[in-house]
């Protein structure tokens, strides 16, 4: 493996690889873990083309200590995202039993992922999910001390504790003001924070910005069996679908606003077959092209995940998004984010629906919250291949001198409480 031959005042200590290997840590409960580092991937290839990337997903690591597969033979990540399908909201209890679990099989998790570092030795390892970065952190230190860790959150905020940052010697990127400030409340220092410009969206969002003129856009409505010259609502819930679409649909035609509608559905065929032929609405099974989709219409309603939302608004579309105590722990913030940047309405229930719409479409709003998305600029998918690069030339001098110091100059290697 071809070196960098810069010399290093730490003695002998690995340097950055000239063809660098990374593994990228996802899992699929919820499609957002896989679509960032699929993306991040394909940006990447673009960017440092001798740069190996593989994908991991930790589901598939530690599956032979899966309790919820050897109780009911479903994998945990399908039974959370059965959750999400039915609708059914995945609250602070939830997570916190989650998180408990976790801890209690802290022991045996440690060992299945030391035993996959063991077989693999990554230049760098990045996680793109939550819950898990403690354990994944010990693990490699114990294998490969001085190869980076790094955090990529995919989510506007942190919900702590032991969500997305741990008290530990790593790197941290973060999508938004808050999570900085969070990253910094818990102790992590500067040279490891790094901040984006929001979350990260697949390279295609980037493609043919403006696909065509007014009348290229009411020609496919046509085609897609809708009123060229309604106002359209792109209705979204996820990679998985929800029920509650089927509720928005409903709200919709009873308003007698004359609003139309475009509903993503994902994998949820069921809710698909449902909404099939239903008037002023057309119903779409998973798709890679949901840039096309909402380059048709006007704004959007779903619940207020970070990718979503991060979508529509990169599209132009002003948002309508849902936000109660029933809302993920880790979604909560997106509502405020939302009205800070005056993006959209957001309501506390499905139920008050109509009169958003009505709020959006009055008095000119609409247009005014176009104008407000396009002062929001993500470029996240690009810039992080660059922060990486900085870690990778980096990283093994500062994990060997973290190392070194431990307990001395830190705080953050001592094991969380």
């Amino acid at each position: 493996m071809l070196l960098h031959s810069d010399q290093s005042s730490f003695g002998s200590i690995p340097m950055t690889p000239a063809f660098p290997l990374l593994e990228f840590f996802f899992f699929d409960a919820g499609g957002g873990h896989r679509s960032a580092a699929m993306a991040l991937r394909a940006a990447i290839a673009d960017r440092f083309p001798r740069w190996r990337v593989d994908l991991v997903n930790l589901q598939e690591v530690l599956q032979p200590f899966d309790p919820v597969q050897k109780l009911t033979g479903v994998q945990s990540q399908d039974v959370y995202n059965g959750l999400l399908k039915r609708g059914w909201s995945v609250g602070p209890f939830f997570l916190r039993r989650l998180q408990q679990a976790i801890r209690l099989c802290t022991s045996p998790m440690e060992s299945l992922l030391q035993k996959h570092w063991h077989g693999s030795h990554p230049d760098l390892v990045v996680s793109l999910i939550p819950n898990f970065n403690g354990v994944m952190f010990r693990a490699l230190r114990r294998v490969h001390p001085y190869v980076p860790y790094v955090t990529v959150m995919t989510d506007l905020a942190d919900y702590p504790p032991h969500f997305w940052q741990e008290k530990q010697d790593q790197f941290i990127i973060c999508g938004s003001t808050m999570a900085v400030r969070q990253a910094q409340a818990t102790g992590y220092r500067p040279e490891q924070i790094f901040r984006t410009s929001g979350m990260i969206l697949k390279p295609q969002f980037y493609q043919d910005g403006q696909c065509g003129d007014e009348s290229d856009r009411r020609s496919v409505r046509v085609q897609l069996g809708l009123d060229p010259g309604l106002p359209t609502a792109l209705v979204m819930f996820g990679g998985f679908g929800a029920k509650t679409a089927v509720e928005i649909v409903d709200r919709l035609d009873r308003s007698g606003l004359g609003v139309q509608s475009i509903v993503l559905c994902g994998h949820n065929e069921k809710l698909r077959q449902e909404l099939q032929g239903r008037e002023s609405c057309h119903a779409v099974g998973f798709t890679e092209r949901v840039p096309h989709y909402m380059r048709l219409a006007d704004f959007f309603i779903g619940k207020p995940g970070p990718g979503s939302i991060s979508e529509a608004v990169h599209m132009g579309l002003p948002v309508i998004i849902e936000g109660n105590s029933r809302t993920m722990p880790q979604e909560r913030y997106n509502t405020a984010w939302v009205k800070e940047q005056q993006l959209g309405v957001t309501i506390n229930s499905f139920r008050h629906l109509a009169k958003a719409v009505q709020c959006l479409l009055e008095n000119n709003r609409l247009e005014q919250l176009r104008q407000n998305t396009r002062q929001i600029t993500n470029r996240a998918v690009y810039e992080i291949p660059e922060m990486l690069e900085r870690i990778l030339r980096s990283g093994p001098v500062m994990s060997q001198f973290l190392m070194t110091n431990a307990g001395k100059t830190s705080p953050l290697l001592r094991s969380p409480d």
